[in-house]
C-alpha cells in the first residue's frame, strides 16, 4: 500500500471519527478559528477556490495538502467534496509524517 492510499485511508478514518469538517466555507471558518491542523485541497478545485483556501492556509500557518484529486478526496469521504480540514493534531501528525 502506497503512502498516499494510507493517507486517503486515515481521511476516511478520521472522518468516521468526526474530526473532519467538509466544504469549502466551513474549511476556511475552521482555519480562521484555528481549530485546522491541516487541510486537503483537490488538485484540480476550481482556481478561486484554490487561491482563497491557500490564501488562508499561508496567513493562518495551516498546511495544505494538494497531492489528491476531487475524484480521490471524495472516494476517501463518500460524498463529493473538494477541500476538507483534518481538526485533530493526531492524525495531522501521522499523515505528516507519510508526506
Amino acid at each position: 500500500m502506497t503512502n498516499e492510499q494510507r493517507i486517503l485511508n486515515l481521511i476516511g478514518l478520521a472522518l468516521r471519527a468526526r474530526k473532519i469538517v467538509t466544504g469549502e466555507e466551513f474549511v476556511i471558518k475552521e482555519i480562521q478559528s484555528n481549530r485546522a491542523n491541516m487541510v486537503f485541497l483537490a488538485s484540480d478545485a476550481s482556481p478561486s477556490t484554490q487561491k482563497k483556501i491557500q490564501n488562508k492556509c499561508t496567513y493562518y500557518n495551516v498546511p495544505c495538502v494538494t497531492l489528491f484529486t476531487t475524484e480521490q478526496l471524495s472516494q476517501a469521504m463518500g460524498k463529493p467534496r473538494k477541500s476538507c480540514a483534518l481538526c485533530d493534531a493526531g492524525f495531522a501528525k501521522k499523515v505528516h509524517e507519510l508526506i
